[in-house]
């Protein structure tokens, strides 16, 4: 009669314990993403670790990722929506990369790569905070934001949280140095972008004026 009993005893705490941790993976993944920085990315890895080590499941880890991520993000998306620009304002009295000039910066790239920098917005840290209210404060459509968001969230917490279970104690160093050179390669990518652009209007303007040329020396005859 006792072995039932203590075997219950045994798999209510550890069931419970599975769901708390299972809660707090999505839980900071979700603050995270409405604009706190808190380390996201680290609570999915240590999860998947522990998964590894057969104490969780991974399926209910990146489920739990990818769930926190899409409501954190839709969260700070209407955050964002309703405080509008003055939220990055006082932001920008805190911290210096939130200055009005790269807040300018940020909506030309939001309106031009919007959806892709939801997408890849989610490996890289600095994005993955910021892309729900910025993207809410320019104004994306939601339903647009919802699908990059829910493609992205779920991008990531599949590859990081499989990754993160096969190659174990090393998985946060490798993360850490891919997040930085996603970032130098979006960087990249701007910088490339704004110069096309430059060099567009440049040649266009030049077309305008070779082309105003010969209708004003017309008209002067």
């Amino acid at each position: 009669m006792g072995e039932p009993w203590l075997a219950l005893a045994i798999a209510i705490p550890t069931g419970g314990v599975a769901i708390l941790a299972y809660l707090v993976v999505g839980l900071v993944i979700g603050v995270e993403s409405m604009g706190v920085p808190l380390p996201g990315e680290t609570t999915l890895i240590a999860a998947a670790l522990l998964a590894s080590q057969e104490h969780l499941h991974i399926e209910f880890v990146i489920a739990a990722a990818a769930i926190g991520a899409m409501v954190g993000d839709s969260i700070g998306y209407f955050i964002g929506r309703k405080a509008g620009r003055s939220l990055f304002e006082r932001l920008g009295r805190r911290f210096h990369h939130f200055s009005e000039d790269r807040i300018v910066r940020a909506e030309k790239y939001f309106q031009k790569y919007g959806v892709w920098t939801v997408f890849f917005g989610r490996f890289v840290a600095l994005l993955r905070i910021f892309a729900g209210p910025m993207a809410g404060m320019l104004r994306m459509r939601y339903p647009r934001f919802l699908a990059a968001n829910a493609a992205g969230g779920i991008a990531w917490s599949t590859t990081i949280g499989i990754v993160a279970y096969k190659i174990g104690d090393n998985a946060d160093k490798i993360f850490g140095r891919v997040s930085l050179w996603a970032l130098v390669a979006i960087a990249v990518l701007a910088v490339a972008a704004y110069a096309i652009h430059k060099v567009r209007r440049r040649r266009h303007a030049a077309r305008v004026v070779a082309e105003a040329g010969p209708a004003h020396h017309s008209a002067d005859v």
